[in-house]
């Protein structure tokens, strides 16, 4: 009684965080939203924001959702910790402070404190306990394109559809919490004093969800079934993995179709071709160069899905505007950058899978 009262009142402080797009309210949530947002809370522990912001695009949400639950809390061949390590890792490499603070806290109340927070300001160095240091040295080089190739995986083979599937889904979602989600889980305008007890309550939820063994695959139902992309084979070896990747990775792709313009997605493989994995460096005058291959009216779109994918944190009020004033609707905003998203995590997942 006591968690659902608790769950109810978080409800509305969850998703007056989003910025940029109006989320489905959970009393007028229906359908697959409807279904996404009862598995969230009974999951996940919570109606977390880095998934409700997918809500005006339905597949889109269930896409974030399905990749989220198989690899982060489906209980495997990893523990949550060694999963929470690497979702630390990726989050401080994509400077999303949302993110890192969520993850470095679960993960520091299931290890030593001082790890959690060495892995949060990029410590990796300080880290005592070794298979927490080995994996999130593996997350963080697996992340460059020039040291992947030399990043022996820490753990056995079982357990990298996991590791992987859940780097490659931080990466994700990192991108798209810092387009639309501030800096720490608050309301705007909440005092950062509030911050503590408000991170207790959202432990306390997500620890009680951990307790139970959740089933494989279970949401499945929400996306049709789709053939797994070669460029996603490093989840063959869990069923459950596999599965969600490839029906969120078909969603994903066919939102990229209908709200990305072809120039712009055809732009973005060719810029990833030639990247890294790290930042492009200071300003935009690569985003400026880069979009002036475009059509006029496909610019404000290309330069809403290189920033998205390459250097998100620059995402900003003109670039949004920008693209709302070609593309209004909040599903086609939701669709581009979670295609560009996406897009990038999955070229960063074959640099983590080829390394091994």
């Amino acid at each position: 009684m006591r968690t659902r009262l608790v769950r109810s009142t978080l409800r509305g402080l969850s998703l007056v965080q989003v910025r940029h797009v109006k989320p489905v309210a959970y009393d007028r949530a229906r359908g697959g939203v409807a279904q996404v947002y009862r598995e969230l809370e009974r999951d996940f522990g919570v109606l977390a924001p880095p998934i409700a912001l997918h809500s005006p695009s339905p597949d889109v949400l269930a896409a974030g959702w399905l990749m989220l639950r198989e690899t982060l809390l489906v209980r495997g061949a990893a523990s949550r910790a060694i999963k929470e390590a690497v979702a630390s890792a990726v989050s401080a490499g994509n400077e999303c402070p949302f993110c890192v603070r969520m993850h470095s806290t679960m993960l520091g109340s299931l290890v030593h404190g001082k790890d959690a927070t060495a892995i949060a300001e990029g410590r990796l160095d300080d880290i005592a306990d070794p298979r927490i240091r080995a994996v999130a040295e593996w997350t963080a080089r697996g992340s460059v394109r020039d040291t992947a190739g030399d990043n022996p995986s820490p753990v056995p083979a079982e357990q990298l559809p996991e590791l992987i599937g859940v780097a490659v889904d931080l990466h994700y979602l990192n991108r798209m919490v810092n387009v639309f989600l501030g800096g720490v889980p608050l309301p705007p305008g909440a005092p950062e004093g509030s911050l503590k007890p408000v991170l207790k309550v959202l432990m306390w939820l997500l620890h009680s969800a951990s307790r139970t063994d959740l089933a494989v695959g279970t949401s499945l139902a929400l996306l049709p079934p789709a053939p797994l992309a070669e460029d996603l084979g490093w989840a063959r070896g869990n069923p459950g993995i596999s599965a969600a990747y490839a029906r969120s990775a078909a969603a994903i792709e066919e939102a990229g179709r209908r709200s990305v313009p072809e120039g712009v997605r055809e732009l973005v493989h060719s810029t990833l071709d030639h990247w890294d994995g790290r930042p492009p460096g200071l300003g935009r005058g690569w985003v400026d160069d880069a979009v002036g291959k475009l059509a006029p009216e496909e610019r404000p779109a290309g330069r809403l899905a290189l920033l998205t994918a390459l250097a998100s944190y620059q995402v900003d009020e003109g670039v949004i505007a920008g693209f709302r004033a070609v593309s209004p609707e909040d599903s086609a905003l939701v669709d581009l950058t979670a295609w560009a998203s996406l897009t990038a995590a999955r070229r960063i997942g074959g640099w983590l899978r080829n390394a091994d």
